[in-house]
């Protein structure tokens, strides 16, 4: 029994490790994209320029969550990793193999992209029209950009070799190269163009390229032939992974799939919507990065290897605790956006081109987008069990469901919340995503764990309730304003922060104790 429990110990220990260090990295990641933003917000503001670039780059995004860190990674990782539990050198044939399959067909589909890209922004900003000089900007900044899938989607496959040998470094800093490339993009290339705007495509492409280049020396460390092999196509375990994927394909980028909607209906809102929107899903991208993704990018290699040598013991163990964590962040950090939203966007964006007006309106999405962080984050963990256990079908059922929601809430709400309508569709189509996916994880899992699950979320609930209180009575000795100083209002945000921290841990001590976790 000591054996058992001193095992569960050490695979607790290996995730919250493994979460620690992609946090660690995605923590930078999203500090330098919040400078990124901060950049773009000064030089070029929310109007038509950065609408036609955020749709843009939300293209070769979404395909990059359909392709790459969404299906790729979660169909490869448990294939992969059952391989690698029975014999190293077969599964890295069936990995080169794989690599050498998806160089060829990405590159293919970065070629059409360029080349179908006037159909592309019509059918993802349709509000755009065809003869108006917003819509030929979008094409020609999504010619640009579409590249960025070959090498992002890339990247996703290196890191699922590189997690399912339990290295998360390199993959999880990834994306700060991107980060550093725009930003030395708007700076250094942006005023040499005759259109600024399209120094940042180009930064995204240099991005693309540097986040590749970064994981190579350790996946060829591992044992990956970068260069395509031909004798190692015909593995068996590819076809395996073809069948995961393609259900995977759209059941694990139904949170960008639902983006891509909202996108497509504020390009029938006011002008700066879609830039809105942007902002405020950057924000709520940091604790949903730094956190949830960690955790639940962290525990499906050892939910795959629960999952492969049956061991469901450990497979519950490993995914109570990773939604417990989950709730524990992100309950607190949703009430904290909420309460400090528009003062944290004034410091970060509020200069330049970005006006108050900006900072009240993206305050306005943020606020609805942040009523759903608890269920994006619970979200990204339930799916991880499915895809540990090879059942794509599932996700892809609920992912539809909760596709046609956030379509009929948007539409319903955007005609009296407007941009916020938008936002607040998204977040209960991901809460019935949550709850649905949940109940049909129970016959995996056990009843049991819903007690488990409703006391945390109980308990984190009425700790986030009263730090609440005390963050909101602060804030009236504590007043953030456009006339105070920009040095000012970080040292209040600061003090704001760290008594709503501390307030929350002491309210979670006094509640809880020492267990934190049910």
């Amino acid at each position: 029994m000591n054996k058992k429990k001193d095992a569960l110990a050490s695979f607790k220990s290996r995730i919250e490790k493994a979460a620690g260090i992609i946090g660690f990295f995605t923590f930078l990641s999203r500090i330098f994209g919040l400078i990124r933003d901060m950049v773009i917000a000064k030089m070029f503001g929310s109007g038509m320029v950065t609408d036609a670039f955020f749709v843009a780059f939300r293209i070769p995004n979404l395909l990059r969550r359909l392709f790459g860190e969404g299906s790729l990674t979660v169909a490869f990782i448990p294939v992969f990793s059952e391989y690698l539990a029975k014999d190293r050198k077969d599964a890295l044939r069936l990995a080169n193999g794989f690599l050498s399959i998806i160089s060829v067909l990405l590159a293919i589909v970065a070629l059409l992209g360029i080349i179908l890209a006037p159909w592309i922004v019509r059918l993802q900003a349709y509000g755009f029209g065809t003869s108006t000089y917003e819509y030929r900007l979008t094409v020609l900044l999504t010619r640009i950009t579409f590249p960025y899938v070959f090498f992002i989607c890339l990247v996703a496959f290196f890191m699922g070799v590189l997690n399912s040998f339990k290295h998360f470094s390199a993959p999880a800093a990834a994306p700060i190269f991107l980060n550093l490339s725009i930003i030395a993009s708007a700076f250094f290339i942006c005023p040499h163009l005759k259109i600024p705007v399209v120094g940042l495509a180009i930064g995204v492409l240099i991005g693309g390229f540097l986040q590749l280049c970064l994981q190579l020396p350790w996946a060829i460390r591992y044992g990956i032939r970068i260069i395509p092999s031909v004798d190692t196509i015909h593995h068996p375990g590819i076809k395996r992974i073809g069948a995961l994927m393609l259900p995977a394909i759209f059941g694990s980028a139904v949170y960008q799939l639902n983006q891509f909607v909202g996108t497509l209906l504020a390009s029938f809102l006011p002008k700066g919507s879609i830039s809105w929107l942007y902002y405020a899903d950057r924000l709520v991208q940091f604790p949903l990065g730094v956190f949830a993704i960690s955790i639940s990018t962290a525990a499906l290699p050892s939910l795959s290897d629960h999952a492969a040598s049956e061991d469901k013991e450990r497979f519950k163990d490993t995914f109570k605790r990773a939604l417990s964590i989950t709730f524990f962040i992100s309950i607190p950090a949703s009430i904290g956006l909420i309460l400090l939203g528009e003062p944290i966007i004034m410091i970060l964006f509020e200069r330049g081109a970005f006006t108050h007006i900006d900072t009240v309106n993206t305050s306005y999405a943020l606020m609805f987008y942040s009523l759903g962080l608890w269920a994006f984050s619970g979200v990204r963990v339930l799916v991880s069990a499915f895809y540990a256990m090879q059942d794509t079908k599932t996700p892809v059922k609920i992912a539809t469901v909760a596709l046609l929601a956030n379509f009929v809430l948007s539409v319903v709400f955007m005609k009296y919340l407007k941009h916020g309508g938008l936002a607040l569709g998204l977040s209960l189509a991901s809460s019935i995503q949550f709850f649905l996916l949940l109940f049909l994880l129970i016959p995996s899992i056990g009843k049991d764990i819903l007690k488990d699950m409703a006391k945390d979320v109980v308990r984190f609930s009425i700790c986030a309730f009263f730090m609440g209180i005390v963050v909101y009575k602060c804030r009236c000795y504590i007043p953030i304003t456009v006339n105070t100083t920009i040095l000012t209002c970080i040292i209040r945000l600061a003090l704001l922060v760290i008594i709503g921290t501390l307030s929350y841990l002491i309210f979670v001590w006094i509640l809880c104790g020492k267990k934190i976790f049910a």
